[in-house]
């Protein structure tokens, strides 16, 4: 492996008439791992097609490259009548090339020249391609099966995890990844993950995944108004550095601070809400990087929530003893999901556990196998899933969307909305034709909250989204008043939007009593070879007896639940004032000289409260922790 700095100096691209880099510059040392992030269209994919040599620059010079071995995962789907196996480890150029001719020459008898071929082979390692071949497909999900299977049997995102296997069989001295976790579920991305860990090469990675690129890069390079702007470290480090930059421009001071109230009020709502001291402890830090991480995304031009539902029920939607599957074949059996309003679950499973399966069953298009589908009178759903995607109009625009949904809505009303989606002038009254994936994903989540759902239920909704985007869809998620149920490979949307886990898992649906990051070692271990613990706890002895333990348990634990209750209410009680003087506090005729002594009771009001708010925080964990302990001893007896 060769490791050379690749350097760019005053490099000036376009693409078309478009300007996306101007006389910028940036060196990549030997061995960094290097994500590039901005936001879509800024140029990041015609930059790694410019280190590729597929585009080249309008000025400037691009040095380094000559004497590299570059990979790269192809966004093309290539049609191969191949075993899945071997258009893998054809990815190694090298290897293809002398199978060939090997083949060759044994049909001719050459005898002597297979020999020197077969001595090649044993130098290059090419005795094990096979097997390192299948170790790529089973990490990102495929069957052992599937190993024999012609590439053209797949489906276009298979193909694209095809993709990806065949340019990590290739060697390289520099890895070029475009999006790679886009059609991967949480398993693959996290077997990605380790894998790209121990890449010794360069890597240039485009990825939306923040906590992504937090495990596998050590820079971060930023595209904006046509700049790269190089930060240390990784995603969090990125965020951190511009959210300082930022909040020194007097500019974004207003929306800044519009932003902070908005989580302000987030972080109180889930005080009093959660449900687990371990999830909420880390939970509220999560939230407190998030406010100060406020001023990064100051900038971004996505800006939307979900409205409050008209009406609701509860429950809004449940299962019971379902069994949920195929004509005659049986995925899951004997479900019992209830979903009511304010409950936030993700659903973690194994690729082939069934969650689609599950989601599909709960918003009635999978009819149940046995079992009762029962959902509230109000129940109003809003699914999203990649098929979304496929049934929007390609020849009608955003706002036409929008209009045959609701003919009786004003049209400023549509488009002031639309507005908050990134669709603004006539890009909204444009045919979506020639969207890019990141727009037209964006388009399908405007149109499910634009009919304000009460339950929403969520297949990957992240794939094709950039990380501005991304960052807008946590912030509505996190104040959405109903019910959620949510599917994603983005760790960092999971950890802020859910309060609670559940697991599909050998034909079965469960509360998941952990965190993520336990379910991420467990997955990561059966990558290793040595995963043999399940995922779930057993669940003991009998179910009479666990019930009488139950009813025991709710009687020792009812004081501290009553005490923690109080604390609850009152923290209502204290966010409700802090909120209200807050909002006095946006009047600018506060800030006039004859009402000064006005403004400044109004910050010491503040100020107080904040104290008393934090302090109420500090005894709600405590109480959290002193329940769980019991519980949790109870539990070991």
């Amino acid at each position: 492996m060769r490791l050379l700095m690749i350097i760019m100096r005053n490099i000036t691209l376009r693409r078309g008439s478009k300007l996306l880099l101007d006389g910028s510059s940036l060196t990549v040392q030997p061995g960094q791992h290097l994500a590039l992030i901005g936001a879509n269209g800024s140029g990041k994919s015609s930059l790694l097609a410019m280190l590729l040599g597929e585009l080249g620059a309008d000025a400037g010079i691009l040095e380094g490259l000559e004497n590299l071995q570059l990979a790269h995962m192809a966004q093309e789907v290539e049609f191969s009548e191949r075993p899945a196996q071997e258009f893998v480890w054809r990815g190694d150029g090298r290897l293809a090339v002398l199978y060939d001719r090997l083949h060759e020459l044994e049909a001719s008898e050459d005898h002597a020249g297979a020999a020197r071929v077969h001595t090649e082979l044993e130098e290059a390692d090419g005795y094990s391609a096979e097997r390192r071949a299948n170790e790529l497909l089973r990490g990102l999900g495929f069957a052992l099966s599937d190993a024999d299977r012609p590439a053209s049997d797949f489906s276009g995102g298979w193909r694209i995890r095809l993709n990806l296997a065949r340019a990590l069989m290739a060697p390289s001295d520099a890895l070029l990844l475009d999006e790679p976790t886009n059609h991967l579920d949480l398993d693959a991305t996290l077997w990605l993950q380790s894998w790209l860990q121990r890449y010794r090469g360069t890597l240039v990675m485009i990825s939306h995944d923040r906590d992504f690129i937090d495990a596998t890069c050590n820079r971060v390079v930023h595209i904006e108004h046509q700049v790269l702007h190089a930060y240390r470290g990784n995603y969090t480090d990125f965020e951190r550095q511009r959210a300082e930059r930022l909040a020194n421009e007097q500019s974004m001071f207003a929306k800044q601070q519009r932003r902070s109230r908005q989580i302000e009020a987030f972080v109180a709502r889930f005080r009093y809400k959660a449900s687990k001291a371990k999830q909420a402890q880390s939970r509220l830090k999560e939230l407190q990087r998030l406010q100060s991480a406020a001023p990064a995304y100051a900038d971004s031009p996505f800006d939307f929530s979900f409205l409050d539902p008209e009406k609701s029920s509860d429950p809004l939607l449940q299962l019971n003893k379902a069994s949920l599957g195929y004509n005659d074949t049986t995925v899951l059996e004997a479900v019992n999901v209830q979903l009511r309003p304010g409950n936030r679950y993700g659903l973690l499973g194994r690729n082939g556990a069934g969650k689609s399966t599950l989601l599909k069953s709960l918003v009635g298009q999978l009819p149940l196998l046995e079992g009762e589908r029962t959902t509230g009178e109000h129940c109003s759903i809003g699914y999203f899933d990649q098929q979304q995607l496929e049934a929007l109009d390609l020849d009608a625009s955003p706002l036409l969307h929008l209009q045959r949904l609701t003919p009786e809505a004003r049209d400023q009303e549509m488009l002031n909305f639309l507005g908050g989606f990134g669709f603004r002038g006539e890009f909204a009254k444009s045919p979506i034709r020639p969207f890019s994936g990141g727009e037209k994903a964006r388009l399908a989540l405007s149109l499910i909250v634009w009919q304000q759902p009460n339950l929403l239920v969520m297949d990957e909704p992240t794939n094709h989204l950039d990380l501005p985007m991304r960052h807008a869809l946590e912030i509505a998620l996190q104040s959405f008043a109903g019910a959620l149920l949510l599917v994603s490979h983005d760790r960092h949307l999971l950890r802020n939007c859910v309060d609670e886990l559940l697991l599909v898992h050998d034909g079965k649906v469960a509360e998941y009593r952990e965190d993520l990051a336990r379910y991420e070692r467990w997955i990561l271990s059966g990558v290793s070879g040595d995963q043999d613990e399940s995922p779930v706890q057993s669940e003991g002895p009998s179910r009479r007896s666990q019930r009488q333990q139950a009813a025991a348990q709710r009687e020792r634990l009812r004081p501290l639940q009553k005490a923690l209750a109080a604390t609850e209410h009152t923290m209502e009680s204290v966010q409700a004032e802090l909120e209200e003087t807050q909002q006095a506090l946006t009047d600018s005729g506060l800030y006039e000289e004859s009402r000064r002594d006005e403004l400044t009771a109004l910050l010491r009001q503040e100020s107080a409260l904040k104290q008393r708010s934090e302090a109420l925080d500090e005894q709600w964990l405590e109480q959290q922790q002193q329940l769980e302990t019991l519980e949790s001893h109870q539990n070991e007896h």
